[in-house]
């Protein structure tokens, strides 16, 4: 299944474990993560090697930032080779088997909630300063503040017509809800929402207490000493 995406067939030509792509990873120098290991276990083509990374907090670690494909002496990109594992986890409900892997739910609301509701990925109306505390003071102020804040700086906040953060037509709403529709997005949204679900079950909670858990909670282990 893997093979059979584009991203494992254009990142992985042949892997000689020279270990660029780790040296020069931003994650591997935070997180317990070695983009040259999962390509070797990868090209090795064992299942339940794969299985395992595919169920494991590993895959969740990368950016995405496709420094590794920059630097590789053969031009593989592990990035992708991620991008395509991801998807896979994604696709077989193995996301929820692992605490990184379960932040794709709240991830995935917010993400795509935001596109189809605002037209932008990431919106003021949607953002809770006490969800994210560690932008500071000012930026508190500044969601306290938000028409003042972006009229002074030039912006259309919830405006009509051109500018920074205008409204955005529902016609073009309703363009991008058929985009997703025909480019697999919602199913997506609806596979990751059906698989949450089962394991917020599993785990006794109910979905909301699912999404503030798995937004917020970070247990030991996930980064280097």
């Amino acid at each position: 299944m893997l093979r059979e995406d584009y991203r494992v067939r254009e990142g992985l030509k042949t892997c000689i474990n020279c270990g660029t792509c780790t040296a020069i990873c931003p994650a591997a120098e935070f997180y317990r993560y070695d983009p040259r290991k999962i390509v070797d276990t990868v090209q090795r083509g064992d299942d339940e090697e794969i299985e395992k990374l595919l169920k494991s907090d590993t895959i969740w670690y990368c950016g995405e930032c496709m420094s590794c494909l920059t630097r590789c002496p053969r031009k593989n990109g592990p990035g992708l080779v991620i991008m395509a594992l991801r998807n896979l986890s994604a696709k077989l409900g193995y996301f929820t088997e692992s605490e990184k892997g379960r932040q794709l739910y709240p991830l995935t609301k917010i993400m795509t909630g935001n596109i189809l509701n605002y037209g932008y990925c990431i919106h003021p109306d949607s953002f809770s300063w006490n969800d994210h505390v560690e932008s500071g003071p000012v930026w508190k102020w500044h969601t306290e503040h938000l028409e003042d804040s972006y009229a002074r700086l030039g912006g259309n906040f919830r405006g009509n017509g051109p500018g920074i953060l205008r409204k955005i037509p529902q016609e073009s709403l309703d363009d991008l809800k058929n985009i997703f529709d025909v480019t697999g997005g919602t199913e997506r949204m609806e596979t990751v929402e059906s698989f949450s679900r089962k394991k917020a079950e599993e785990m006794g909670m109910s979905m909301e207490e699912y999404y503030r858990y798995t937004f917020e909670h970070c247990s030991d282990g996930h980064f280097n000493e």
